[in-house]
């Protein structure tokens, strides 16, 4: 097994709250996507960013990327592989949908893991019949041209107010999206599969003990020991 597999595996065993908290423990306060929730309850999403940025749509831009395979989201969509997450920058417009089934049944076709956007999505009652993970800001049936228009594709994008680089990493839950840089998951997934032995421990003392959580939470030289 290669590593970026491992990699992908570890993390979808972790909740992305244990990552959450070992990013912001490393200075990495801003990884959460505001606004950006499971559009499907009990989803697990992990994998690698591909990007697409959106801008506000004006009639003689529309005229000219609009339809075509040439499109930044259909460029994007064709880069998009198993453990590729296509993530969507519609400069948080929420109510404008970034893609609906007809789009995403190719990201399904691709084997991708899914999708993210801090735009809306349509036809969600079929999306949950291509076994992606999606999402969104919001069900909508509000059509993108008007609103919203793809323009570049694997460039740094922001999505829910945090910044995505093409090839980092993603993953979310019911708790939320969170943006893994690529160039820390690997310290990320290790510290959070130790965040996740403490947290158990500390449960497990709690009741053993019968004493307050801020004995051993937030995590302490005493927490420590535990693990010891």
């Amino acid at each position: 097994m290669n590593k970026d597999l491992e990699t992908i595996n570890a993390l979808k065993l972790i909740p992305s709250a244990a990552c959450l908290d070992v990013l912001d423990a490393m200075g990495y306060t801003n990884t959460q996507m505001l606004g950006v929730r499971s559009m499907i309850k009990g989803q697990k999403l992990v994998g690698r960013a591909v990007t697409v940025r959106f801008v506000p749509s004006r009639p003689d831009l529309r005229s000219k990327v609009i339809g075509g395979e040439g499109s930044a989201e259909y460029q994007a969509i064709e880069l998009c592989n198993a453990n590729d997450v296509l993530v969507m920058d519609t400069m948080r417009a929420g109510a404008p949908s970034a893609a609906g089934d007809i789009k995403l049944s190719r990201l399904a076709k691709r084997a991708s893991a899914g999708v993210v956007t801090d735009g809306g999505i349509r036809d969600l009652e079929a999306l949950q019949k291509l076994n992606i993970g999606v999402f969104a800001s919001q069900e909508t049936n509000m059509t993108m041209p008007s609103h919203i228009l793809p323009s570049d594709y694997q460039v740094n994008i922001q999505c829910g107010g945090v910044l995505v680089m093409p090839g980092d990493y993603l993953t979310a839950d019911d708790g939320g999206v969170v943006v893994i840089p690529k160039g820390l998951v690997g310290e990320v997934v290790k510290q959070a599969q130790r965040h996740e032995l403490m947290e158990a421990a500390i449960k497990h003392q709690l009741e053993t003990e019968n004493v307050s959580p801020g004995k051993y939470y937030p995590f302490n030289e005493e927490t420590k020991r535990l693990l010891n």
